[in-house]
């Protein structure tokens, strides 16, 4: 089954989820901010996708690091993940045991099917 990792209020998870939903696919959600982001899930995350590419560096969140925090990512990029889930580009769909797709765009979901 499809996994889709949202933030409730993100504009972009929602197109994701409808997109999904109108394509009639099953799928679970987990709201990185209300569900969490356990130690184990980023590393499920990073296992298929390259940090790079999973941190939203234009996010709210990321400009509200100090700079001190930004400066050191590098090497605590999992701590702040933890700390602050909202810094993952969102949404993630978990299509299956290797594939994570990061971001949505319209039609980004419709080689998918069910």
């Amino acid at each position: 089954m499809l996994t889709l990792y949202i933030i409730n209020s993100c504009d972009t998870c929602r197109k994701a989820r409808k997109a999904l939903e109108e394509k009639g696919l099953p799928f679970n959600t987990h709201d990185l901010r209300k569900d969490g982001l356990s130690a184990g899930l980023l590393e499920h995350i990073l296992e298929r996708v390259p940090l790079v590419d999973a941190v939203n560096k234009r996010s709210k969140t990321w400009r509200d690091l100090s700079q001190e925090e930004k400066d050191a990512f590098d090497t605590s990029a999992r701590q702040l993940l933890i700390k602050h889930p909202t810094l993952l580009k969102r949404p993630l769909l978990e299509v299956d045991d290797t594939t994570l797709i990061v971001g949505y765009r319209a039609g980004d979901y419709d080689h998918l099917s069910g």
